[in-house]
């Protein structure tokens, strides 16, 4: 759902940025590799901690920040509200 969302947003605006919170450098590597994943991935090293800093409390947290760098959106886990969002912001 999350690849198909992207394309469509491909002409906007709208950025995907995944961040890794759980694994071993090893692991992050070979499951953006495997899952072939177009979009910019990083790895929360805890320096500072991202998940704390913007509260994550479950896999995966999607969040959409307007332009002033402000949470618009949050949603925690695979919850078709994330989807129907991005939806509205494209209309």
């Amino acid at each position: 759902a999350i690849r198909r969302q992207r394309q469509m947003c491909k002409e906007t605006e709208i950025e995907f940025v995944g961040i890794d919170c759980n694994d071993t450098e090893d692991k992050w590597k070979k499951a953006v590799a495997e899952h072939q994943l177009p979009w910019i991935n990083v790895r929360n090293i805890g320096e500072p901690d991202v998940a704390v800093m913007y509260g994550v409390s479950g896999y995966p947290t999607k969040y959409v920040i307007d332009p002033e760098g402000k949470i618009a959106k949050q949603v925690v886990g695979e919850n078709p509200e994330f989807y129907m969002y991005l939806d509205a912001l494209m209309k």
